[in-house]
């Protein structure tokens, strides 16, 4: 699933003569294009055959990031996640999504909670509480919120659900990339993402809620002020969910969950925007256009 990342850095571009040099933003640009269009192509090529297809890539990319997620919790802190269970459990959460929407999340969520609690038994009491409580947050984190993408593609409509939620997302990071890079002066939270400023938010803010306004008018026969907010409400979604994951890297000691994608960092560096702003596209949506 394509996704967010830090946006609105300003930093210059350096690099030895001859080598890639990044961009502005700190990335290699052509290489997280070259990424973001090729995942972007995999989600729309799902959408349009089965849609039931569009789970199996949420389920890969779940699965993908709960191991990131999860090795750097063990190698950075020494926690270590019921890896089994979460990975079991985070895949019945979401194939559970579709035949039974939210009964089958929060069903599925409570018994790889016992499973977590269970399978942690065997290595005594140090650090249980610890271990535990990552695990159930990693189930959470990841494979919950992901759900909400599996639900919005549940009805009819669902695949243009979907895109309207991606567009959004991307247009929040594409927004807020160039004003950040052009503008870019006041940092929005420095000791925590110190490459965010107010201009890129205001980038993003203006991005999305054009984006929204468009998609859920004519992909989705909704109001075009309906838009503007959906647009809006993931431009904050995006943004938080990317700052938490930086607060959750800052506090392992590391700059990104893996190194999978060129340009990107791991798949779970991909999916913090996109994570919590499933939850908030399904949840709005299911107002806006029942």
């Amino acid at each position: 699933m394509p996704g967010g990342g830090e946006q609105d850095a300003q930093a210059p571009s350096g690099g030895a003569d001859g080598a890639k040099k990044p961009s502005r933003a700190g990335r290699d640009l052509r290489s997280a294009i070259a990424v973001g269009v090729g995942l972007g192509v995999v989600v729309l090529v799902s959408l349009f055959t089965v849609r039931q297809v569009f789970i199996a890539v949420v389920a890969a990319a779940v699965a993908v990031s709960i191991f990131e997620l999860a090795r750097a919790l063990r190698t950075s802190a020494g926690i270590q996640v019921a890896l089994v269970p979460v990975l079991v459990g985070g895949q019945a959460v979401l194939w559970l999504a579709w035949p039974y929407e939210r009964a089958g999340v929060l069903s599925a969520f409570v018994l790889t909670m016992l499973a977590c609690m269970v399978w942690r038994l065997k290595d005594g009491a140090e650090g249980y509480l610890r271990d535990v409580t990552a695990s159930i947050f990693t189930v959470a984190y990841v494979a919950v919120f992901a759900s909400f993408a599996v639900m919005l593609v549940v009805p009819e409509d669902g695949a243009y659900r979907v895109i309207a939620f991606i567009l959004g997302v991307v247009l929040s990071d594409t927004g807020g990339y160039i004003a950040g890079v052009l503008f870019g002066k006041h940092p929005m939270a420095p000791t925590i993402s110190p490459k965010k400023s107010w201009e890129g938010f205001a980038g993003s803010v203006l991005a999305g809620m054009v984006g929204g306004a468009l998609t859920v008018s004519l992909l989705l026969d909704g109001q075009w002020w309906q838009g503007v907010l959906f647009g809006a409400a993931l431009v904050v979604s995006s943004t938080v969910g990317d700052l938490m994951e930086s607060l959750i890297k800052r506090d392992l000691g590391i700059k990104d969950m893996g190194t999978l994608l060129p340009g990107h960092g791991g798949l779970m560096d991909r999916m913090d925007s996109l994570l919590p702003s499933a939850v908030v596209a399904w949840l709005l949506l299911h107002l806006f256009v029942p």
